[in-house]
């Protein structure tokens, strides 16, 4: 068997990677939770705004753009948000509102692949998968999530468990569920190793390590194989980490900004990006015929890579020789040359 068989997977998958706020949806999906609690989302955002500052004079340092999570927390401790659970949070995310064309066009660009017999020759299939600073649990509950194969955003945890719980089971019965806790911080700089889980398949297999060393042949989706979808400058982490290593980058803006249609166009010029385009993913919009013309393209490359590595290991059938057999010298030629092999 050549090592080629022994690989760990076919690399016959195709991933679409998605942000999530103002890519897929209009604003920030916190929107639900502010509505349904009657809190003022604008002071919410300004008090977020100021607290990286205010910490730092105190001679902290937070993360920008994970703040808001424990101000979230604060919130919950305080008052307005008393009982607030997870339970909650996947309820809200049905309230959710997608840009035009989707879920849809997620479904539709599935079945591209899916019904394309010189695709399904091969067994070539298309994933998608959403990478988020927002909330996991808000996009779990959308209408989108039936779509997707991974989501990675921040957890919390419900009633962490005290010291001494492991001497006092009364502790794991507590059924009063409350969000008191992170569990899963996602800036725009961990989302990259998001990228390289999907890599190398850690969501799939999770004894593969992230960290570990893993040849590229045996990785699950090879990043060529990628595309990431995403709104601006925020991005840029993954933008990098995906065009380095072969794959594809898009990003989208709001068609009523010109603000997000010029950082866009910065992020073109300066070689973050391969191209740009409206948050619209309905046919003919250019988003949605550029992310469909790559993800065809990629499908195209794969089945010639399948195709010409099939080509390279097979050999020519022996034939039986005649009287008209060319001379020895001839013959041990052709042999040389895989004529007769």
């Amino acid at each position: 068997m050549s090592k080629d068989n022994k690989n760990l997977h076919s690399q016959n998958i195709i991933a679409c990677v998605w942000d999530f706020d103002q890519t897929l949806i209009p604003g920030y999906m916190q929107a639900p939770i502010f509505q349904y609690y009657n809190i003022d989302e604008k002071l919410f955002w300004q008090e977020v705004n100021q607290l990286p500052e205010i910490y730092k004079k105190r001679g902290l340092a937070v993360s920008k753009e994970t703040v808001y999570l424990n101000h979230l927390l604060s919130y919950i401790k305080n008052g307005p948000l008393k009982g607030f659970n997870n339970h909650k949070l996947r309820e809200l995310g049905q309230a959710l509102s997608f840009h035009p064309g989707l879920p849809d066009f997620f479904k539709d660009l599935q079945t591209l692949i899916a019904q394309n017999d010189n695709y399904k020759r091969h067994n070539i299939i298309l994933e998608h998968y959403i990478i988020s600073t927002g909330l996991a649990e808000m996009i779990r509950g959308s209408k989108i999530a039936p779509f997707v194969e991974n989501i990675y955003g921040c957890e919390f945890i419900e009633n962490p468990l005290p010291p001494g719980f492991s001497t006092q089971k009364d502790f794991l019965d507590n059924h009063v569920f409350e969000i008191s806790q992170i569990g899963v911080m996602v800036d725009n700089t961990i989302k990259t190793r998001f990228i390289f889980e999907i890599n190398k398949g850690t969501n799939k297999h999770p004894t593969i390590d992230v960290n570990a060393k893993m040849s590229p042949e045996d990785r699950r989706i090879p990043i060529n194989n990628m595309i990431y979808i995403a709104d601006g400058p925020s991005d840029v982490p993954v933008f990098a980490v995906i065009k380095d290593h072969g794959g594809k980058t898009y990003a989208v803006y709001n068609p009523e900004n010109p603000d997000e249609f010029a950082q866009n166009d910065r992020l073109l010029q300066s070689g973050r990006i391969h191209a740009y385009g409206p948050a619209d993913y309905r046919l003919p919009s250019s988003t949605a015929m550029w992310i469909k013309m790559h993800v065809t393209e990629i499908a195209k490359r794969i089945v010639k890579e399948k195709e010409e590595a099939l080509a390279h290991r097979l050999t020519k059938p022996p034939v039986h020789l005649h009287k008209n057999t060319p001379p020895t010298y001839e013959l041990a030629k052709n042999l040389e040359q895989g004529e007769f092999l």
